[in-house]
């Protein structure tokens, strides 16, 4: 049988699945299941300095292929996850990825230098938070703003420090090669894209936000393209996810240039995907006598190049 593991930032994935932050909480509920241990990592629910309440309900709506989302960031700050989740997390054998987020940049830093003695294994940085202090642009729309907070974590941190990207950008390649330049170890992308659904009998929009993040299937086919190009773009490894929902998905994320995969809104309708992948992307690797499912990071073959 082939090896799933692969080497993440010198952290060894037991198989390349990783949980996506906001779909997966801290793994609690998904424990009454089955033994999250399956898991080769989870990254937890955004994590903030102070508990937040998020958004005013409604904040989910379905959409013909995903579903739109705008909690945010709902979680009960740093202090309770480094004293109930992260015993919980280190007890289940699965690598932990700290997803850390912030309105400022000292909410950043601060978080940072709070995780980094922390027992966690990554830290994931989510910079599609709007910068308050910028009149709510978001920070990882602009390579300035993108390299700005990740030199300061990554000089805050005691940890490895992965970058999760925005998709809603004109050229994912440049913000990928600045957070690079600026000290990230990872990239990880794509976060959700924006999206709007409308009520047409009482012409509000169906979330209280007004608009939210696409996840979903829909999103696929837009995050292995952005894959592709950041994998070329970068030296340092990528992280893959958007829409997969299957072993074939998780497996032409790899292609793409992903050394491992984050799963998210799949979850919501079949909690026990990770199962049904893992056999999948095993019965690749047998039929393909492919000895190592690391042997297949971006190995997509462009017409163009050949």
């Amino acid at each position: 049988m082939a090896d799933l593991s692969v080497n993440l930032l010198g952290v060894t994935l037991k198989n390349p699945l990783i949980a996506a932050s906001g779909t997966f909480g801290y793994g609690r509920e998904y424990q009454e299941l089955y033994d999250i241990g399956v898991w080769g990592g989870v990254s937890v629910k955004g994590t903030t300095l102070q508990p937040r309440d998020g958004n005013p309900m409604p904040r989910i709506a379905e959409t013909p292929a995903g579903m739109l989302n705008a909690i945010g960031l709902q979680n009960p700050g740093v202090e309770a996850f480094i004293r109930e989740e992260i015993p919980f997390l280190r007890s289940k054998g699965t690598a932990i990825i700290a997803n850390v987020a912030g309105a400022t940049l000292e909410d950043y830093i601060g978080i940072a230098e709070r995780l980094s003695e922390e027992d966690v294994d990554l830290l994931e940085l989510n910079i599609s938070c709007p910068n308050v202090k910028r009149g709510g642009a978001t920070f990882g729309v602009t390579p300035e703003g993108a390299a700005e907070v990740t030199k300061a974590v990554k000089e805050a941190s005691g940890h490895p420090v992965m970058v999760k990207l925005s998709p809603n950008v004109t050229d994912i390649a440049e913000i990928a090669r600045a957070v690079e330049a600026a000290g990230a170890d990872a990239i990880s992308l794509i976060n959700t894209l924006l999206g709007m659904r409308i009520n047409i009998h009482t012409r509000r929009p169906i979330l209280k936000n007004n608009v939210g993040g696409l996840s979903g299937p829909a999103v696929f086919p837009v995050a292995v393209r952005m894959v592709w190009q950041v994998a070329r773009a970068v030296s340092v490894p990528v992280v893959g996810m958007g829409g997969i929902a299957s072993a074939e998905d998780a497996i032409e994320m790899m292609l793409a240039g992903a050394t491992a995969v984050q799963i998210g809104a799949a979850l919501f309708s079949d909690p026990l995907l990770p199962f049904s992948v893992l056999e999948g992307m095993q019965r690749y690797c047998d039929e393909q006598g492919i000895d190592s499912i690391g042997e297949i990071t971006g190995q997509v073959r462009p017409w163009n190049q050949e």
